[in-house]
């Protein structure tokens, strides 16, 4: 449990790097939901626990992306080198293979 708090912790800053009040609402929100369970003693209840913190931790690093706005309608975003991927360029006619 406790290296996932901290692997959440560390996703969480690169996530919301230089975003001071998501860095610190993430940062709340994270040590409440581990201080709520903290209690816990069900072993079927703290595995389900530790499943959900894991795949917050995949959506955060593998979904969430930073946007500024720099004008009234336009917003510039900011990813990450992990979320960007090769593209494949689209075909009208597909070739065969």
């Amino acid at each position: 449990a406790l290296k996932l708090f901290k692997l959440l912790h560390r996703t969480r800053q690169e996530v919301f790097k230089n975003d001071t009040k998501a860095l610190e609402a993430a940062r709340q929100k994270i040590n409440e939901e581990f201080r709520n369970n903290r209690d816990e003693t069900s072993e079927e209840k703290i595995n389900e626990l530790l499943k959900i913190a894991s795949d917050v931790e995949v959506i955060l690093r593998t979904s969430v992306i930073q946007a500024v706005h720099t004008d009234c309608d336009k917003i510039v975003l900011i990813p990450r080198k992990d979320l960007l991927q090769d593209n494949t360029p689209y075909l009208d006619k597909p070739t065969k293979k």
